[in-house]
């Protein structure tokens, strides 16, 4: 057989197999996996994939193979929001794979819609956390009943009894109806691939079909209304070089069917009229192209260039809107420009205004959680939803060969009520005993406010309300404080009036290059006294580059390229080798972080600097002058 009728033959076996439901709804199930960063949802639907039948027996499958990019992997987190479809005994089972931290939050709240139930996965240690009530609150807010998986069982640490009180107690604390309140526990260790309805480690077995069992008989099915004119509102968007954007979503009712014309109801209520050029359907990992779908259905569908999330597509002649989705506002800005500084153009292969623009720009074709304003011709003010969002951006945009600089991470402010307010956010943290002290002094200076202070065994875990520029740059003090020992979680809380201090500013100054050149090791020994080093002997450097941190608290000069004066005389001394300490690496995270609204990010395929906006060092001393008058 040749490759090319092999080919043809699985795609078809595919396709017949997307269709295999039948015409029978009820035999559908759609649901999300919502949880906490690392608590195993992820690793979950592995287990649920390969245990389904889904893969073939000999079908080669990687570890976490819903965590698709380069950088979910290497993080071990999810950003986005992706289906996938199993086919349990007669039941197609639709999951979608949701992001567990906050900054993601606006890939939760708007597959809610598409979905009739949840699947909550809590740690069975670490138990309700304040992501686990963000992305539950989503879920409860639009009706969805919960089913609790409570994983890890098998932790030595696990504690059920008490993670159940505490999802109970949130239930109740989010309003919960009473049917939610009622939910279904079940009790898995998902590395292991074993589930039961018993806490006791010991009645384990290796099957999740006590998972399987519950969603089919706990989630209702979705509508089958497949008669009646057709309403498909997106819920997520995706780009694709060939067919444009693409939007995902499931059918609320009706049967839409590849090539037919249909009309789109606006957000402003205008109508555009076009024709579905592609239909995708979903059976594992795949996506594939299907000719129709029914009521119930999840797919994704193009031909419509600006299609929209939250927009209705509806039969020609029969327009009927949906309810709008609501998508929360972006909290977080920073100022993307073209690189400035005297290495531009030395590293990346994309370094123009316009190159940076149009990568913007098709960013914000997909992620609709992200605003785009052109600030002057060769800046950009780009709004996320927190630094992990917008640092998520940078870092793609620098290993597919882009050059740019950053500004420090500012809060949106908004005015309500006559009042300027600020976004506050719900901090929980866990730290061992000795460092308690020292941390409720760090978040005191940051504006924060204790809530709720829990003595748990060997550790303390504190509960503090933060305003959101108060925690720009605390992530890395925290790990500093705790010894890498403290686990800090943030999740947005609410606007509230702002306050009036500064919070969130770096307490020490910089050293700062004076000078062009390359750094030398007499140089940098003999500063090693004022501070810490970024910079090691051998790297170019540049004036108004950031080359350490100051001991004290304001910013110094120095010159890191100074070589040791050579002479025809020997001295009596031998030389001896200078032997320096490590540097600070920067990364990106720590860079916006670290700092200041006079400094900027220099970011490229190759390396992360720390610059002054004003290189000139005399220019400089003079701004700041002025300022101080």
């Amino acid at each position: 057989m040749s490759n090319k009728l092999f080919v043809i033959l699985k795609k078809c076996a595919i396709i017949s197999e997307v269709k295999k439901r039948g015409s029978v709804n009820m035999e559908i199930r759609n649901i999300a996996i919502i949880a906490h960063v690392d608590h195993g949802k992820t690793t979950l639907v592995d287990e649920l994939l390969k245990q389904s039948g889904t893969f073939r027996e000999n079908e080669s499958v990687d570890e976490r193979v819903m965590d698709s990019n380069d950088i979910e992997r290497e993080r071990g987190i999810t950003i986005l929001a992706k289906p996938t479809a199993i086919n349990y005994k007669n039941y197609r089972i639709n999951i979608l794979d949701t992001p567990g931290h906050a900054d993601f939050g606006g890939e939760v709240e708007r597959i809610m819609h598409m979905v009739d139930g949840v699947l909550l996965v809590v740690d069975a240690y670490e138990g309700v956390m304040p992501q686990t009530k963000f992305v539950l609150k989503k879920a409860m807010e639009a009706g969805k009943k919960p089913i609790v998986v409570i994983n890890k069982i098998d932790k030595p640490s696990a504690r059920p009894k008490e993670v159940i009180d505490e999802i109970l107690d949130l239930l109740i604390e989010l309003d919960a109806s009473e049917d939610q309140l009622d939910f279904p526990v079940v009790y898995a260790s998902a590395l292991n691939g074993t589930s039961s309805m018993n806490e006791d480690v010991s009645t384990q077995e290796h099957t999740m079909d006590y998972i399987f069992n519950l969603i089919i008989n706990e989630i209702p099915a979705p509508c089958t209304d497949s008669e009646s004119p057709l309403q498909f509102q997106p819920a997520l968007l995706d780009y694709n070089d060939y067919v444009g954007r693409i939007g995902v979503g499931r059918v609320a009712r009706g049967t839409m069917k590849l090539n037919e014309m249909v009309s789109c109801v606006r957000l402003d209520g205008s109508i555009k009229k076009f024709r579905i050029q592609k239909i995708y359907g979903y059976l594992g990992l795949k996506r594939i192209e299907v000719t129709e779908a029914h009521a119930g259905d999840i797919v994704a569908i193009s031909g419509l260039p600006d299609l929209e999330v939250g927009e209705t597509i509806c039969t020609e002649g029969k327009e009927e809107a949906l309810e709008p989705l609501r998508i929360d506002e972006p909290t977080l800005q920073m100022t993307f420009g073209v690189n400035t500084s005297p290495f531009a153009g030395k590293e990346g292969k994309f370094v123009t205004a316009s190159k940076i623009e149009e990568r913007l720009r098709r960013q914000a074709e997909s992620d609709v959680s992200l605003k785009i304003k052109e600030n002057d011709a060769e800046s950009f003010i780009v709004s996320g939803r927190g630094e992990l969002h917008l640092s998520i951006l940078i870092e793609n945009m620098r290993r597919e060969g882009y050059e740019l600089q950053v500004s420090k991470p500012e809060v949106i402010l908004k005015e309500i009520d006559g009042k300027i307010c600020e976004p506050y956010e719900d901090v929980q943290i866990e730290v061992p005993e000795e460092n308690v002290g020292s941390v409720i002094e760090a978040l005191g200076r940051r504006g924060g406010t204790m809530e709720t202070m829990n003595n748990l065994p060997g550790i303390v875990r504190l509960n503090y309300i933060v305003p959101s520029r108060g925690l720009i740059g605390f992530t890395t003090d925290f790990m500093a404080m705790t010894k890498g020992y403290g686990i800090l979680n943030h999740t947005f809380r609410e606007y509230l009036p702002k306050v009036d201090a500064d919070v969130g500013e770096r307490s020490l100054g910089v050293l700062v290059s004076m000078e062009n050149g390359k750094t030398t090791a007499y140089a940098l020994g003999a500063l090693e006294d004022r501070g810490v080093m970024f910079v090691e002997p051998g790297v170019d450097v540049y004036e108004g580059m950031v080359v350490g941190e100051n001991n004290r608290e304001n910013d110094l000069a120095v010159n890191v390229v100074k070589g040791k004066n050579l002479t025809n005389t020997r001295s009596a001394g031998k030389d001896h080798t200078v032997v320096l300490k490590k540097p600070r690496v920067l990364t990106l995270e720590y860079a916006l972080e670290y700092i200041n609204n006079d400094e900027l990010v220099e970011v490229t395929p190759l390396n992360f600097r720390i610059r002054k906006k004003i290189l000139n060092t005399e220019e400089r001393k003079k701004f700041d002058a002025r300022k101080n008058k």
